[in-house]
């Protein structure tokens, strides 16, 4: 053979073995990855060929299947009250894919997991069909209805997180504007044009507001910079007065921030006054006086600065809230009032009510209770877990004392229920630079406890639909009654 041709064969040989390499490869080392790609067809076709397990509220099912004819997919998912249970449930289609708690638990749902390996090969001995698991979770019907309709009888953008503070138990997570899971569920033209006018909303109801978007906390984090400054020495006796003047001269700037009680009500306020009418001047002042670091320290024993993992059950819960690091003089003092650079999610505020009203306590937040196979048989439950000792007993005590009294004596009574101890705090939230151009983001957090059990409730409201006057948007105003709903929904009252 010449030396041309014996370089042909060689080279060809090269190849023959190249193409038995990559073979071997895709077969033994990429097969799982591959066979269980997103974009895989025969994926979706599993995912949808036998009736999908369900989600569970209370007793009850939310989700369901429905049998479809001339198409590879031989169930479609359907929701019951779907947009009340959007942001629980999130979506199964066809065509979009999956989201929340039908993507996590997508293996349990669809009957794929590995531990129902052993039933699976009895079904197949006695012909019966494949079947699905349930994830059971921890929302509470009557406060995730409470919710709800508050958000939606005031036509707002807004969320509601409920949570229980001894066990991190979520109890109500209410988005709106929502969106019904089932009208795109399919794969049709018609249902992939209903998803893309959703996507394109300018009210965002595809967005999880209370887990996955981030806002100015306001006056509401003022129960954590008191907490910082109780923790931290700055601040002793609640009742005695400070010498935080108001207007208060912002650090390093010629800016003075006043307060809307008024300077003779504010200037020198004691914390207990200062949170009971929101006065600025003492949260700035006292942010000051702990420090930049010391704020971040107790901020992130609180959360921030940290995605909400579920450990247990390997669910992201919600993305990270941000009190920023190497702030300056001006920017630590403008998060003792909620502003600044400083942002939370809804999920965040709740857990920092729930903490405090937990005696500094934080609880891991969860929101599924138990996964259990198709026989009803329970895989896994979730247990509740301490995240951290955010601050001292004693120093919760104390921001209880003042939460309580601004409940009774302050702007947060309209969240009173007779026959339960109600603490509150109200916030309203500038946004953008130009404060004057856009209408401010209303809050307000609060805990109820009475005959052994206890509800710590965020709401936000973020007015930018609502037909109102910029003067008549607050945290008190708007917010207080839907957290006075939810606490006597989950409090019986």
């Amino acid at each position: 053979m010449n030396r041309p041709l014996r370089h042909i064969a060689i080279f060809c040989g090269l190849l023959v073995m190249a193409l038995l390499v990559r073979a071997n490869w895709i077969q033994y080392v990429k097969s799982e990855p591959l066979a269980n790609h997103e974009n895989n067809r025969r994926v979706k076709i599993a995912q949808f060929a036998t009736p999908r397990g369900d989600i569970i509220v209370g007793s009850d099912a939310v989700t369901g299947s429905k049998a479809v004819e001339g198409t590879d997919f031989k169930y479609r998912r359907t929701f019951k009250q779907g947009p009340m249970y959007a942001p629980v449930t999130g979506y199964a289609s066809q065509a979009q894919g999956m989201s929340l708690l039908e993507k996590t638990y997508d293996s349990i749902l669809s009957g794929q997991d590995d531990r129902f390996a052993f039933r699976h090969a009895k079904d197949v001995i006695t012909g019966e069909p494949r079947r699905g698991g349930s994830v059971i979770t921890t929302i509470d019907p009557k406060a995730q209805k409470a919710g709800y309709k508050g958000l939606t009888d005031l036509k707002a953008r807004g969320a509601v997180v409920a949570l229980e503070p001894d066990t991190g138990k979520v109890l109500a997570l209410v988005s709106t504007p929502s969106y019904d899971p089932s009208v795109f569920a399919g794969n049709s033209f018609k249902e992939g044009d209903k998803f893309q006018a959703l996507v394109k909303d300018k009210s965002k109801p595809l967005a999880n507001r209370p887990l996955r978007e981030t806002f100015p906390p306001g006056s509401t984090f003022k129960i954590l910079t008191a907490a910082a400054a109780l923790e931290n020495g700055v601040v002793s006796d609640v009742d005695a007065r400070s010498d935080a003047v108001s207007p208060y001269p912002l650090p390093l700037s010629t800016n003075r921030i006043g307060s809307e009680a008024g300077d003779a009500v504010c200037n020198k306020a004691s914390m207990k006054t200062a949170m009971q009418y929101s006065c600025n001047n003492v949260f700035l002042d006292a942010a000051s006086k702990v420090g930049a670091e010391k704020m971040r320290e107790t901020a992130e024993k609180f959360g921030f600065n940290a995605d909400v993992y579920s450990e247990e059950f390997g669910d992201m819960l919600a993305t990270k809230s941000l009190y920023p690091t190497k702030l300056d003089k001006p920017g630590t003092a403008l998060t003792g009032m909620g502003q600044g650079s400083l942002t939370s999610t809804p999920m965040q505020m709740a857990m920092v009510t729930a903490a405090l009203a937990n005696d500094g306590k934080l609880m891991q937040p969860y929101i599924v209770d138990e996964l259990r196979g198709p026989d009803l048989s329970v895989l896994e439950k979730n247990e509740p877990k301490l995240k951290s000792q955010a601050v001292s007993e004693e120093t919760a005590k104390k921001v209880q004392e003042m939460m309580e009294f601004t409940a009774n004596e302050g702007s947060a009574k309209r969240a009173l229920i007779d026959g339960v101890t109600v603490g509150g705090k109200t916030g309203t939230a500038q946004r953008g630079v130009n404060v004057d151009d856009e209408v401010p983001y209303g809050w307000f957090v609060s805990y109820g406890k009475a005959d052994g059990k206890s509800v710590a409730v965020a709401v936000f409201i973020d007015p930018t639909d609502m037909d109102i006057s910029r003067s008549d948007i607050s945290g008190g105003r708007l917010g207080a009654p839907i957290a006075k709903s939810v606490m006597k929904a989950v409090l019986g009252k």
